[in-house]
């Protein structure tokens, strides 16, 4: 939130006024725990997917005691998580999945998405920079815990076909990987923004294409 808007951040953490909820997304979650069950097939054998070999990946699912709780498997909403000793901020983040290589021992950051397309999948559109980002916070989370942690990450979308003739009761989708090679040297230095952001006494400016911001000001305006 504080990368989407440090005034939005400050109302939340600092003052205790959040956004208005949204509602879930039941079916991107279902797609999310139908994946990660399938992958965790193979990860107790250390076996490769299938979706691996076709994208010529040298990995396997990543196995480790803890998955559960990076993952949220218990709905804690903790995740991995990591204490930033200088400003004494816990960093956590919930991840879907975690590959390792098979030859350099690497561990790759994994996020499962969902959507329905015509077009091309790729990182291109504007809202999807929010997804660089949030794969490079985990990047440096993991690499804060001490793993050896891989440039490239991968995302895996799903995306349901809209083209069939009826619904029949299901969808079906056509999974892509698109590798992505992270950059987290930006995390530490907004670590500390946050930090400064929250030890403030003023309320951050918004940004002007944060649109709950224009929602409060359109609304500050209509009762003035």
């Amino acid at each position: 939130m504080f990368l989407e808007c440090p005034r939005c951040f400050y109302l939340d953490r600092r003052l205790g006024l959040p956004r208005p909820d949204m509602p879930g997304w039941a079916l991107n979650s279902a797609v999310d725990q139908l994946l990660k069950k399938e992958f965790d097939l193979l990860r107790k054998n250390g076996e490769s997917h299938a979706l691996m070999k076709k994208y010529n990946i040298d990995a396997v699912p990543f196995e480790h005691p803890e998955l559960s709780v990076w993952r949220d498997d218990n709905y804690k909403y903790v995740g991995a998580s990591v204490m930033h000793e200088p400003t004494n901020l816990l960093i956590c983040g919930i991840i879907d999945d975690i590959w390792i290589g098979n030859k350099e021992k690497e561990l790759f950051i994994v996020d499962y998405k969902s959507t329905s397309t015509q077009k091309d999948i790729s990182l291109d559109d504007e809202y999807k920079q929010g997804y660089k980002k949030q794969i490079e916070i985990y990047q440096w989370i993991f690499r804060q815990k001490g793993f050896n942690v891989s440039d490239i990450g991968y995302f895996v979308f799903a995306n349901a076909d809209k083209s069939r003739p009826k619904f029949d009761g299901r969808l079906e989708f056509e999974t892509t990987i698109i590798p992505y090679k992270g950059d987290d040297s930006w995390v530490e230095k907004a670590v500390f923004e946050i930090k400064k952001c929250l030890d403030s006494e003023t309320i951050p400016e918004s940004k002007n294409t944060c649109q709950y911001c224009g929602y409060r000001r359109l609304n500050h305006q209509a009762e003035s």
